[in-house]
């Protein structure tokens, strides 16, 4: 079987900027939550079998207390905000298992999931729906490999290690010195993606990068610069890559089994035909 575990959250914001605005008989905005649900009920009619959808039913998680400046809901409009409950209800109605994370953010979700339903022998593939670079750390082999449903391109470590330089194990020490501005750390300066995918695709991990920096053989522009950075700041890199680092110890589920779609609740022909009566408005602009 092949078990696919989908980003609720990034799916969310993708068809709230993407598809029109539909408001139900309330007036509250359900668009983006309708078009989640039809592309996810698609994914079941083409096929899928097992299959669970993470979301951050509150945007800030345990990270932020590591670092101020990490994520946040502020920015977000609130009438996207407003949907992640009615996805969750909507998505569960369906009969489709839902992760709604608090403490933890919807990419440890899916790095728990996929390293738990990778250990069953029964799983052929487990399949991440994200194009998150932090979700590429995930990535074993041709096992547990990474879709951009958008793009549709897959990427397993192969194309990890194409796509950034250095391989899976190494993809919280490479957002560490380079940053990643959607979670809101910046990397350490100077360190950018050439120079730091040619460290650590010798070195691997911060602990082992030489604190000589004529002694990396290595292709980097401004190495002794580079050196002297993380030196300077190599407290925060180890801070930075605690922030990259999706937790894979949550307990999610007993079973792959309880994956399995055995089809929607009795609650769901309601919540349908709320989303299906949805009047349709103008289309946005801004996308994402």
């Amino acid at each position: 079987m092949e078990v696919y575990l989908i980003d609720g959250t990034y799916e969310l914001f993708r068809h709230y900027h993407a598809l029109p605005s539909a408001k139900d008989s309330s007036g509250m905005e359900v668009g983006a939550v309708r078009g989640v649900l039809g592309s996810v009920l698609g994914m079941l009619k083409g096929g899928a079998t097992h299959l669970a959808v993470a979301t951050d039913h509150v945007i800030e998680s345990f990270r932020n207390q590591l670092w101020p400046g990490y994520k946040t809901s502020a920015g977000v409009p609130r009438d996207l905000l407003a949907q992640f409950p009615l996805l969750e209800e909507v998505l569960s109605a369906a009969g489709i298992l839902v992760w709604p994370m608090v403490e933890f953010e919807a990419d440890d979700a899916l790095a728990a999931g996929a390293v738990a339903a990778a250990r069953d022998a029964r799983v052929e593939r487990v399949i991440i729906c994200t194009p998150d670079k932090d979700l590429a750390q995930c990535v074993r082999g041709t096992r547990i490999v990474q879709l951009n449903r958008r793009t549709r391109v897959i990427r397993d470590e192969a194309g990890v290690i194409q796509k950034f330089g250095v391989p899976p194990e190494s993809i919280p020490d490479y957002l560490a010195l380079v940053g990643d501005a959607a979670d809101g750390y910046p990397g350490l300066p100077g360190w950018g993606e050439k120079s730091t995918a040619a460290v650590l695709a010798k070195y691997r991990h911060l602990e082992a990068i030489p604190a000589d920096w004529s002694q990396w053989a290595v292709d980097a522009s401004n190495a002794s610069s580079l050196s002297h950075t993380l030196a300077r700041e190599y407290e925060r890199a180890r801070l930075f890559r605690t922030l990259a680092t999706l937790r894979t110890d949550i307990p999610l589920f007993d079973s792959v089994d309880d994956l399995e779609w055995n089809g929607p609740t009795e609650a769901f022909p309601a919540l349908g035909a709320r989303l299906d009566a949805a009047v349709t408005g103008a289309k946005r602009t801004s996308k994402r």
